[in-house]
């Protein structure tokens, strides 16, 4: 028993005592590994935005509250892939200025009320405009939806 566990030591002592040359060649080849994978553009999420942006205004004025909160989820999930993939730009840094507004909206959709949803979605499109302005991108304006993009989906709650 006592030159199995002194084997096993052993081993173990001989397993740990890498050459440094090949582990910075590891640490090396991982980073090279790593800068290679795909990681999603700031234009990327964006769009993802937008198009969580239009769902939330059809569910919510659908009064289909349990999608509205979802929408609420997926925008706040592409809010934080910016600061996680993008947490860099410049632009990265007013990302925080929605979340109040995205608060409101949530609670619009807590309290199932239709009136301060489409209230407290417009303090949302304006959000993100502000953050537009702000970050020189005063040419991409947002506003409330008027046709809905996806004709492959039905807002209304089902009975």
């Amino acid at each position: 028993m006592k030159q199995a566990l002194f084997i096993v030591l052993l081993f173990g002592l001989v397993a740990c005592n890498n050459n440094p040359d090949d582990l910075k060649n590891r640490i090396d080849n991982s980073e090279k590994q790593a800068a290679g994978t795909y990681k999603p553009g700031f234009g990327e999420i964006m769009g993802s935005i937008q198009i969580h942006h239009s769902k939330l205004w059809f569910s919510g004025i659908n009064e289909n509250w349990k999608l509205a909160g979802f929408e609420i989820h997926e925008l706040t999930e592409a809010v934080e892939d910016i600061e996680k993939f993008q947490g860099e730009r410049e632009e990265s840094k007013f990302m925080d200025m929605i979340f109040p507004a995205l608060d409101s909206v949530s609670l619009a959709v807590k309290q199932k009320d239709t009136n301060l949803f489409k209230k407290n979605y417009t303090f949302l499109t304006k959000t993100c405009n502000e953050c537009h302005q702000v970050t020189d991108y005063e040419y991409i304006i947002i506003k409330n939806p008027d046709a809905r993009i996806f004709n492959n989906q039905d807002f209304r709650v089902r009975h």
